[in-house]
């Protein structure tokens, strides 16, 4: 505590910490539990469970609380701000282990895992050992060593740093990571050092949770300020304005060129670059960026471009009895917008799409994605994402809203596995099966209940029921 600022209402300042956390459920004997006002719940209301459980500590960020019931043996420190304080501590309690990395934080609406893993596999050709540390888990020299609960895009900071740690503890140099709008937002990469930032893009997504565009857009400038160098993609008009405030000279890629030299997507394709879709392209782009900004040659970075492939559930691709069905991540306008202009102009006939949208997220995308997979599509077949707190057929009608005027046969199948049964069922040879929004998630929830639901399981077994039945 004598390097933050802090005043002790309560207790002694000397306490053996075997940890710190802001959620109850991870108390343990000697920890510190960190109070954090949360958009649903009030870390308030579980500091009687986090003392059963064994913590010694309380740190509050708020002032004229009622700490009578806490017994005088707890500590209680009044800090500035409490998510601040936990990215402080929990990077001090693991030994500041990012500072022994080289780190490089990606960020943009979409796109940042696959350039995060696209950097990965461009630094291990290159020989470095390399972790990444994104949505889809935590990778150490390629092999999945944990996977990310609940598909969150940043982990806290009481989770990130002690895998830092492992990183370390496992010789790893370089660590690129994925970071969120609501991870920047909430510190949870205060302490976190970077040496590199990417921005990709800025499009419609998470502006409910941060109550409008500009304050998405201010969450991602953040990395900004944190990051040592900055890359940004020139093309995306208020990536480019962003831009402009780094302290240092940012380096900018386009679709014509890669820092300032002309780059076409011709010359990534001489380059044994085969990922399909045009905004791959450019993502294969941001991670040769970033081998540059790390001191690579563009001779060296070439010849290793033949290791690029497609994270899990990104134009994940299965085929069987000449149907072509591609499970992607895509939730929003932009993404599902990039991804069919890939299969359209990759198809030789139709190309259905299955996607709905999550429930409690963005309304306004939502007629906004059903216009663009009504204009792309052949065939559109709606169905369930994750829909959550909020009514399926709701979804739905919104989704509806936005595919009047449009000829494209539609259809409404609520059961995300039914609608993924039904598109295969109708599917004949030369089509492609678009199944779009849950990419390499593992669970649906619907209410309060989370079940097991894989897009790609969906798509074997019902092309196993669709030959089992003919």
């Amino acid at each position: 505590m004598k390097d933050w600022p802090c005043t002790l209402l309560k207790g002694s300042i000397r306490q053996k910490i075997n940890g710190i956390t802001e959620s109850s459920e991870c108390i343990k004997e000697g920890y510190v539990f960190v109070i954090r006002k949360g958009t649903v719940r009030d870390g308030l209301d579980f500091v009687e469970e986090a003392l059963i459980k064994g913590a010694n500590t309380i740190v509050v960020d708020r002032v004229n609380l009622d700490l009578s019931n806490i017994p005088s043996e707890i500590t209680v420190l009044l800090v500035p701000d409490s998510s601040l304080f936990i990215s402080y501590g929990s990077a001090k309690l693991a030994g500041t282990p990012g500072e022994e990395l080289t780190i490089i934080a990606v960020t943009g609406t979409n796109g940042k895992t696959t350039v995060s893993h696209f950097i990965g596999q461009l630094l291990m050709a290159a020989g470095c050992r390399t972790a990444i540390i994104g949505t889809t888990g935590v990778y150490m020299n390629g092999e999945l060593t944990e996977t990310i609960q609940d598909s969150m895009t940043t982990m806290p900071a009481e989770r990130l740093h002690p895998i830092l740690r492992q990183c370390v503890d496992r010789q790893i140099t370089h660590v690129v990571l994925e970071a969120s709008s609501l991870g920047l937002s909430s510190n949870r990469l205060a302490h976190c050092p970077i040496s590199i930032g990417i921005l990709l893009n800025i499009g419609v997504d998470h502006y409910a949770e941060h109550g409008g565009k500009q304050q998405y857009i201010e969450a991602k400038k953040r990395l900004i300020l944190l990051a040592e160098k900055l890359i940004a993609n020139e093309d995306d008009p208020i990536c480019y304005e962003m831009s402009k405030d780094s302290a240092s000279k940012p380096m900018y890629f386009s679709a014509a060129h890669l820092n300032g030299k002309p780059y076409p997507a011709d010359k990534l394709k001489e380059s044994s670059f085969s990922v399909l879709g045009k905004h791959n392209e450019m993502n294969a782009k941001a991670a040769i960026c970033a081998l540059l900004a790390l001191g690579y040659s563009y001779n060296e970075i070439h010849s290793k471009l033949s290791a690029l492939c497609l994270p899990k559930g990104r134009l994940e691709r299965y085929s069987q009895d000449g149907v072509e069905i591609y499970v992607d991540y895509a939730h929003t306008p932009d993404a599902l917008q990039v991804v069919l202009e890939a299969l359209c102009a990759h198809a030789s006939q139709r190309v259905i799409t299955v996607f709905g949208c999550g429930g409690d997220r963005d309304h306004e995308k939502r007629p906004q994605m059903g216009a663009i997979a009504a204009q792309y599509s052949t065939h559109v077949i709606l169905t369930s994402d994750n829909p959550r707190s909020e009514e399926p057929s709701q979804i739905i009608l919104d989704i509806l809203a936005g595919t009047t005027g449009f000829p494209t046969p539609i259809d409404v199948l609520l059961n995300r596995k039914y609608a993924i049964q039904y598109a295969i069922r109708i599917a004949q040879a030369g089509d492609v099966v678009l199944i779009a929004g849950k990419g390499h998630e593992q669970t649906q929830q619907i209410g309060d209940n989370v079940y097991h639901f894989c897009d790609m399981e969906e798509v074997k077994h019902a092309f196993f029921d669709k030959n089992r039945l003919d």
